[in-house]
C-alpha cells in the first residue's frame, strides 16, 4: 500500500548539525541553501504543483529560520512567520486547494515545516518566565536567556482507530463534517495512558462501545496544528451505541459491502451510506487497509 500522507519527506535531518552553530552557519551561507516559498503559514506552489524555493540570501537577514535538512546535499530552510495558527484543519479550508495538490514527498516536507514554523510563531516566549525566547538548534528549540528554561517542539499523540464487530465497522461522524461524512473515531491521549487505554477509553466515551484487542497499525503525522495519529485496530464486545452527541454528530456500523462502496471512488455519491474521509486522512488509509485484510 502507498505511504500515509505527510510521511516520507526523505531528508537528512542532520542532526549532528542542529547543535553545531559552525556548522549552521556555513550552510546558511552557502550559495545552495534555499528557502521555502510560503504565505504565512500556507505553500506557494510552482510548477507541477510542487513547493518553490528561493535562494536563503532574499530573506532578510533578521528571518527567524529553521533549518529542515539536506536533499541531496542542499541544505533547506523555512523562515518563521509572524504568527501561527493552532486552529483544527477543518477550519483552515483555504489552505487546503494547495496542500490537496502537493506531491507526495512535497507534502511530508511541508508538513514537518509548517508544524515547526506554527509552534516557534506561537511560542516567542517562555513559559517559565514569560521573557522572549530565543531559536536555537536549528530551529528544533528555543532557549531563555533570562532564567535558562529550554523549550522543545510539541507532538500531541491522538489514537485513531477502527472498531470492528463480526465483520461492520463503527465509524462516526464529526460535529463539524460535512454532511454524510464519516470517519474513524479519534481522542488524544492522556498522560498516564497507553496507547490501548486510550482507545477503550475514547471508544466507551464516545460511543458507549467496549473494546478489545487493540493493534496497531500505522501512524501519521499531522501539522494541524502538530499531532501524531497512531492508527489502531480494536474488537467490540456488542454494537449498542450510546453516543456522545457532546463529541459527535453521529456513530453507526457500517458494512463490508458498504465500506468498499464508499472507497470505490466510482459509486454514484447519492447512492453511497457515507462518503470516506479524504485521502489525506490517516483514516483513509485505515479503512483501505481493513478491506485489503479482508479479502
Amino acid at each position: 500500500m502507498a505511504k500515509v500522507a505527510f510521511s516520507g519527506h526523505g531528508l537528512d535531518r542532520a542532526d549532528h548539525t542542529r547543535a553545531d552553530p559552525a556548522r549552521l552557519a556555513e550552510l546558511r551561507a552557502s550559495p545552495q541553501a534555499l528557502a521555502l516559498g510560503l504565505d504565512g503559514l500556507s505553500p506557494v506552489l510552482g510548477a507541477d504543483n510542487a513547493l518553490t524555493w528561493m535562494p536563503l540570501g532574499d530573506l532578510p537577514g533578521d528571518t527567524e529560520l529553521v533549518f529542515l535538512g539536506l536533499k541531496e546535499g542542499v541544505p533547506l530552510f523555512a523562515p518563521v512567520p509572524d504568527s501561527g495558527d493552532n486552529r483544527p484543519a477543518y477550519l483552515q479550508r483555504p489552505a487546503w486547494k494547495e496542500i490537496s495538490l502537493l506531491p507526495a514527498q512535497d507534502l511530508a516536507i511541508y508538513g514537518g515545516a509548517r508544524s515547526l514554523m506554527d509552534w516557534h510563531a506561537r511560542h516567542r516566549f517562555c513559559a517559565r518566565c514569560g521573557e522572549p525566547t530565543r531559536i536555537a538548534k536549528g530551529g528544533w528549540q528555543r532557549d531563555c536567556p533570562a532564567c535558562g528554561a529550554q523549550h522543545f517542539p510539541r507532538t500531541d499523540p491522538v489514537t485513531i482507530m477502527l472498531v470492528e464487530h463480526d465483520g461492520a465497522l463503527l465509524l462516526g461522524r464529526g460535529l463539524n463534517f460535512p454532511e454524510r461524512r464519516y470517519s474513524a473515531l479519534a481522542g488524544f491521549v492522556e498522560p498516564g495512558e497507553s496507547i490501548e487505554e486510550a482507545v477503550a477509553r475514547e471508544v466507551w466515551e464516545e460511543a458507549g462501545v467496549r473494546v478489545s484487542g487493540v493493534s496497531y497499525i500505522a501512524s501519521q503525522p499531522w501539522p494541524f496544528p502538530s499531532q501524531l495519529m497512531l492508527g489502531c485496530h480494536s474488537l467490540a464486545q456488542g454494537r449498542e451505541l450510546n453516543v456522545d452527541k457532546t463529541e459527535l454528530a453521529d456513530a453507526d456500523w457500517f458494512t463490508r459491502a458498504e465500506v468498499e462502496a464508499a472507497m470505490s471512488g466510482t459509486a454514484d455519491e447519492e447512492t453511497l451510506r457515507f462518503l470516506p474521509p479524504p485521502e489525506t486522512a490517516i483514516a483513509h488509509f485505515m479503512l483501505k487497509w481493513w478491506l485489503a485484510r479482508q479479502d
